[in-house]
């Protein structure tokens, strides 16, 4: 899709039971990468849902959610260093829901 872009979502949240919940909340909204880090490739849409989503969910004194911007996805080319394990970019793909 021409609107979509490439954003990494990381999270630090102060409850377990509570990062249990947005851990599956990012799940289907991207590829997990490393404990609490997500790269999604999302329409304008989804990406408001995801924000809806996680309004919901986190407790706003305590957890800290930080969405960042990449770019357009078809014009993004991701450079990653990777130390320790090897890591695999995303490649685009269809998810059926």
């Amino acid at each position: 899709m021409a609107d979509e872009r490439i954003y990494l979502v990381t999270y630090d949240i102060s409850d377990q039971k509570r990062w249990r919940r947005v851990f599956r909340i990012m799940k289907g909204y991207g590829r997990w990468l490393q404990l609490s880090v997500f790269q999604c490739r999302l329409t304008t849409r989804r990406r408001a849902d995801l924000s809806a989503r996680l309004e919901k969910e986190i407790h706003h004194r305590d957890d800290h959610v930080l969405i960042v911007d990449v770019g357009p996805a078809e014009k993004v080319e991701l450079k990653v260093e990777s130390l320790g394990k090897s890591f695999e970019s995303v490649k685009r793909q269809a998810i059926i829901i």
